[in-house]
């Protein structure tokens, strides 16, 4: 019985050393009541067809703090509207991550990905 016990304390100590904060799960809970809406856009630009013109529509609680492109040729770029001249046709998988922050600083991140075809 001793031997039970034991391994059940020693369970319980793990458990609790590694288990989320009280931090921890009030942040995971402040990212999952957002009620996120994003949409990314691009155009093309009418004097280059490999220059793309980027844009993200954020709507939330939260506001919007950052913007991370990854544009699928291993070039990035920060901000809610970018630009980006491509070097070849082809089709890229394009990645806006945003991040979000609330009145106590509390951050979130959401990725949308887009694929496009450049001329």
């Amino acid at each position: 019985m001793k031997k039970i016990s034991g391994i059940f304390m020693f369970t319980m100590v793990l458990l609790t050393a590694f288990s989320c904060s009280k931090s921890e799960e009030e942040h995971i809970g402040d990212c999952l009541s957002d009620p996120i809406y994003s949409e990314l856009k691009h155009t093309t630009d009418p004097a280059d067809p490999k220059k793309i013109n980027f844009s993200l529509v954020y709507t939330g609680e939260r506001t919007l703090s950052n913007v991370k492109w990854t544009f699928g040729d291993g070039q990035t770029a920060s901000g809610a509207t970018v630009s980006h001249t491509y070097t070849a046709a082809g089709t890229y998988e394009v990645k806006a991550e945003l991040t979000t922050k609330d009145g106590n600083s509390s951050e979130c991140s959401h990725a949308k990905n887009k694929s496009i075809t450049v001329n």
